[in-house]
């Protein structure tokens, strides 16, 4: 089997959960994931199977979109509703003053990680050093918001929950944008709900449940919810002849003849294809020659 499951996940299980499931319906234990939720996420999470693993970088690094809540006037330890919760310390902003905070994440900016995340710094895990009482000094990354767009927002007595349509790049923490939100408003804040709406080119609305995927199972009809992993790639395409496509399958760099001055002509990747428009892999085409990245080979297409 090679494709792409655009899989709903629920809240609960983890990411892992999932690959573990799809092992399971599928019989394969090349599984992965682009793009990790956490538990208390849901939404959609691109199940890459069989040689589609390959593609794991490319699917991962696009833009996403989610539906989040924020939380204002307590802060947590885990920056969303894991906990342990604390009091915010300041009153509650209105409407007006938490719409001017927002539009002030748009853009590019260098972001601190969670101190519960899985970044890593010299081996340690910050989720685990966090947990045993030993948080660690986590770099601020960039990151890019494009947008960021206030569906709701509900208040009572110490709080108000904010209820936002994100657009984000990749790398892009919802936890970290309600916990600065809290800390500009000097009331706290964390994230209390997320949904995945949009990731690696595939849509919630079109997103299966795990239910959804077991009654496939049972009817043998599994293989209806693998995408071609080919319709994901946000990449230029390149198709070559059978000769160049063969030895490009072997590895070998492939002269290609190129307008000098396209703008995209140099050092440039692309998804490259034979003459049926069957997908051979990723090559780099610089200078008028195509290298090979990644390649398909003849038993991961079968």
């Amino acid at each position: 089997m090679l494709g792409v499951v655009n899989l709903d996940k629920p809240v609960g299980p983890t990411s892992h959960d999932m690959v573990g499931l799809l092992r399971r319906l599928t019989g394969t234990r090349r599984i992965g994931h682009a793009g990790t939720l956490d538990p208390l996420a849901s939404g959609v999470l691109p199940i890459l199977v069989g040689a589609a693993t390959r593609f794991s970088e490319e699917l991962t690094g696009g833009s996403k979109r989610y539906e989040a809540t924020v939380r204002l006037g307590s802060t947590s330890a885990t920056d969303d509703g894991e906990g342990p919760l604390g009091l915010g310390g300041g009153p509650i902003p209105d409407e007006a003053a938490i719409r001017r905070a927002l539009a002030g994440f748009v853009g590019s900016y260098d972001q601190r990680p969670p101190a519960f995340s899985a970044r890593k710094v010299a081996g340690r895990t910050a989720h685990r050093a966090a947990r045993s009482g030993e948080p660690l000094e986590l770099a601020s990354r960039r990151v890019t918001v494009h947008a960021i767009v206030v569906m709701a927002v509900t208040s009572g007595d110490g709080w108000a929950d904010v209820t936002i349509d994100l657009r984000c790049g990749a790398g892009t923490y919802v936890r970290s944008i309600a916990r600065d939100l809290g800390e500009a408003m000097r009331c706290g804040g964390y994230l209390s709900a997320l949904r995945r709406t949009e990731a690696a080119g595939l849509y919630i609305a079109d997103a299966l449940r795990p239910d959804q995927l077991e009654a496939l199972r049972e009817q043998d009809r599994l293989q209806e919810a693998l995408l071609p992993v080919a319709d994901l790639l946000s990449l230029p395409r390149l198709h070559l002849s059978d000769i160049d496509a063969d030895r490009f399958r072997h590895g070998s760099r492939i002269a290609v003849a190129v307008d000098p001055a396209a703008a995209d002509a140099v050092d440039e990747r692309r998804a490259v294809f034979d003459a049926r428009d069957q997908l051979l892999g990723i090559g780099a085409l610089a200078a008028g020659q195509l290298q090979p990245q990644k390649v398909l080979v003849t038993q991961e297409l079968m």
